[in-house]
């Protein structure tokens, strides 16, 4: 009897050690979002993941940045929770059943070489450098006094969200200059116009320093405020996308929820404007 007795115990033991270690376990679980997208959203979520994590500990973030459309078509097929996009979607990409969340307002910088004397050109000017009615910059009259020369046309790769919208706001989609050379990120972007004075290029507002200048449009510098005051025209949303329908796991949600309350929207201020 006491043999079984001591059996019994044993087994009842080890069966609380197990379950404790698998309530551990769930209890220790962590788990990872996939988020995916815009070249030109990812500086700001970078910043958003650095600081949701000083306080979430249950939660990894994987990002995949390769452009909107990779975002959107991510976030449609289930491949990435979270689809990151700089630019509207089209009727068709609506179809494919997402749901949107519009996080920031960006504006799009047209940004030339720190040599360059230009400084201010309309928005009728970029149009024609961009679907190469003028090649030159003296082709441009007084506002390329002193510059000279073929103009370099610089530009995202098709697909990107930045060249979308860029292409949209200055009304001449699907008609860039033969010629224009293309690069896949911001990055490729400003460096190729921090080493060529006769470049042109268009990049997030939200990520110029001090490598490229920013050119006025219109007479209206490209700044945050401006953009907020709507006197600076080319700007566009950051937009989250999660399949329609989908249902998000809570750690996922909870991080959704915080980007669009104060903490969130606090970093979305240091370089972006709020949407609250």
């Amino acid at each position: 009897m006491k043999k079984l007795l001591a059996v019994f115990l044993v087994l009842a033991l080890a069966g609380s050690v197990f379950a404790g270690g698998r309530q551990g376990q769930e209890a220790g679980a962590v788990h990872t979002i996939t988020i995916a997208g815009s070249t030109s959203v990812n500086p700001l979520m970078e910043l958003l993941i650095a600081e949701y994590l000083k306080t979430h500990d249950k939660v990894k973030f994987t990002v995949s940045a390769t452009g909107s459309g990779d975002g959107i078509k991510s976030a449609a097929e289930g491949v990435a929770e979270i689809g990151m996009s700089s630019r509207e979607l089209t009727p068709a990409e609506i179809g494919t059943g997402l749901d949107e969340l519009i996080i920031a307002i960006d504006g799009i910088a047209v940004i030339v070489n720190n040599n360059n004397p230009v400084s201010n050109l309309s928005r009728d000017q970029i149009r024609a450098v961009y679907t190469g009615e003028v090649s030159r910059w003296e082709g441009l009259g007084e506002a390329a006094r002193g510059k000279s020369g073929r103009i370099a046309v610089i530009s995202r790769e098709p697909g990107s969200g930045t060249r979308g919208a860029f292409e949209e706001l200055l009304g001449f989609q699907d008609k860039m200059v033969n010629g224009a050379v293309e690069f896949d990120g911001t990055g490729a972007i400003k460096a190729e116009v921090s080493r060529n004075a006769d470049a042109i290029g268009y990049i997030s507002l939200g990520s110029t320093d001090s490598t490229i200048k920013p050119l006025f449009v219109d007479t209206v510098e490209a700044s945050t405020a401006n953009v907020k005051a709507g006197t600076y025209k080319i700007a566009r949303p950051f937009i989250l996308l999660t399949k329609k329908g989908a249902v998000l796991n809570s750690e996922t949600r909870a991080f959704l929820d915080w980007i669009m309350q104060t903490p969130g929207q606090e970093i979305v201020k240091t370089s972006w404007i709020s949407v609250r």
